[in-house]
């Protein structure tokens, strides 16, 4: 790994993101970075090896010295990475961590971290990372799922403005409820939505489900974003998508919508509309 994780750091740091643009970077599943003017968001980066990956790590987790926050949208190991966030933190001493506020508590216990570091988030609130703000928004992981103990949702999308930009992270999510009524009060110029869907056979596994291409589709055609990614199809072999098909069926649908399909590691600018 290393020079080419410490190649993919350095480009991230050497990037000029000017006003009214956003830099991003594929990190395999639903993971990227994501960089608006200085600030450089880490969300949903899993690096901890595995046999059952089908996409090595992009870097090491001690690579990561320019985060400003790290940020996991729920605690499934692929999203909110336990045994590499620690390493992270320590590479990144400057960067905030930003975890749904169901789970702050076990993060900062458990990853050893500086109770002022770790921010927790819920429905309606937000925080700051330098001159940008990070918003959550609920995520129904096939459920609008609720802590008990705390009365948080365990499952958020983040909504990022700053640098002229918004964008939107969906987390992993299922379509809900007043969800299409809650994101139109943001214009996004981006967006990274999940599309590898959901069935009965991965549910009895504990492979809890997301969007259909389909359903990504539709909803990318109500919130009408500049760009629209779609993600996590790739990484393991029984939860996956073509994302070809989400691609034809957005052109068909809504051909006043752009989609890219995202390549690992590769670097994208996108303007703000």
């Amino acid at each position: 790994m290393g020079k080419m994780g410490e190649q993919l750091i350095d480009e991230v740091s050497g990037t000029e993101v000017p006003f009214g643009s956003c830099a991003f970077w594929w990190l395999g599943q639903h993971g990227f970075i994501v960089k608006l003017g200085k600030v450089v968001l880490v969300i949903d980066a899993y690096l901890s090896p595995s046999e059952y990956r089908n996409i090595p790590p992009l870097f090491r987790p001690e690579e990561l010295t320019n985060a400003s926050a790290i940020l996991g949208t729920h605690d499934h190991s692929d999203h909110i990475d336990r045994p590499v966030w620690p390493a992270m933190a320590a590479a990144s001493p400057q960067a905030k961590v930003i975890v749904p506020l169901s789970v702050r508590e076990s993060v900062i216990t458990e990853m050893h971290l500086a109770p002022e570091r770790v921010v927790g988030l819920d429905d309606g609130l937000s925080t700051m990372v330098g001159d940008v703000k990070v918003s959550a928004v609920p995520a129904a992981h096939e459920f609008l799922s609720i802590d008990p103990m705390t009365g948080a949702h365990e499952f958020l999308g983040y909504v990022i403005e700053g640098n002229g930009f918004c964008l939107y992270h969906a987390g992993d999510t299922c379509i809900y409820e007043g969800m299409q009524a809650k994101l139109r009060q943001w214009k996004f110029d981006l967006a990274l939505m999940p599309i590898n869907g959901r069935d009965a056979r991965r549910l009895r596994s504990n492979c809890i489900g997301n969007m259909t291409y389909q359903e990504a589709v539709d909803l990318a055609g109500t919130l009408r974003p500049g760009l629209m990614i779609p993600t996590h199809f790739e990484m393991f072999n029984g939860n996956t998508e073509n994302p070809e098909l989400f691609m034809d069926y957005l052109d068909a649908k809504y051909p006043g919508v752009q989609g890219q399909i995202p390549k690992h590691g590769d670097r994208v600018i996108v303007q703000a509309g």
